[in-house]
């Protein structure tokens, strides 16, 4: 896990955004819509809770323990340590069933985030069981921050999230916002907000503007949701798409207009899960999504 050194400035904004949403949909199609709605209740505060008072190991045992049974690891033990190290953390994948994770030392006197870091680690092992990786280091460890804050634990690590006049931290790969958006689009998804476990008023912010970003996603033509303007750009471009029959679609714009069977159709990604969906246009109907099942009210 990524360790931002101490007093260095937090990178903001959406820079990554593309490979979260091929990681949300890599995680659908790995899981199943059904696998993946396992896990529609996230970890417990109260399962993550590490005070200073706590005997140092037996607490980390403790919360790996829980990230085990939210993750459902069953089968999978974890041995945590701590050491002087560059990162945050890091996890020993092997066949299993006993894994190695290693704590950075700091970590020893800042206890309330050693959940945050430890659920990143898990959701590597998750990841490593699965057979499911994204080429390259940082698309990798992108795909391992969107899976622990789509399947129910990411909100530790946005809460680890911490930026003031004193101190600057942040874990993870993904920036604060981004963070926000992937816990939005699971809010969405399964009704659930987790902006009352919050601690850090950073991370609050972080995922409001995160929730903004991943609202358009749902006002987005063709959806019947999609604003005054976005209506009106998308029925010139279908308009285009029917006088220039093979028109090379316009990369600004998230659908695509294709003309090669008896009538017009248009493409564009599902709000949920991001996997394209292919249908006519043919005005108002409901139509759902073939990999995460979502409906979805279209105006084509």
């Amino acid at each position: 896990m990524a360790n931002r050194p101490p007093g260095a400035p937090v990178v903001h904004g959406f820079p990554h955004l593309a490979t979260v949403r091929s990681a949300i949909t890599a995680l659908y199609r790995r899981l199943s819509a059904d696998g993946v709605h396992a896990y529609a209740t996230s970890l417990a505060p109260v399962d993550a809770a590490f005070a200073d008072q706590d005997d140092l190991h037996l607490g980390a045992q403790r919360v790996a323990r829980a990230l085990v049974q939210h993750f459902r690891l069953p089968d999978a033990r974890l041995i945590v340590g701590f050491r002087a190290m560059e990162h945050a953390a890091s996890v020993e994948l092997t066949a299993g069933p006993e894994y190695f994770i290693e704590l950075n030392d700091r970590f020893r006197t800042h206890r309330r985030d050693v959940g945050a870091a430890l659920a990143h680690e898990v959701a590597h092992v998750l990841l490593h069981r699965l057979g499911l990786e994204f080429p390259g280091t940082r698309a990798n460890e992108i795909l391992t921050d969107t899976t622990t804050a789509y399947l129910g634990a990411g909100w530790l690590l946005l809460d680890a999230f911490r930026e003031d006049a004193a101190s600057r931290q942040k874990l993870g790969y993904l920036t604060p916002e981004e963070f926000g958006y992937v816990l939005a689009k699971r809010a969405f998804a399964f009704g659930e907000d987790p902006s009352p476990w919050f601690t850090s008023p950073q991370a609050y912010t972080a995922y409001a503007e995160g929730r903004e970003r991943a609202v358009r996603d749902l006002r987005r033509p063709p959806l019947s949701a999609a604003g005054w303007a976005g209506r009106r750009r998308y029925a010139k471009d279908r308009r285009y798409a029917r006088e220039h029959p093979g028109a090379v679609p316009d990369p600004a714009v998230p659908y695509a207009f294709e003309t090669g069977g008896p009538e017009l159709r248009v493409s564009f990604p599902c709000p949920t899960c991001h996997q394209r969906i292919r249908v006519p246009v043919r005005g108002r109907f409901g139509a759902r999504c073939g990999l995460c099942r979502t409906r979805l009210e279209c105006d084509t």
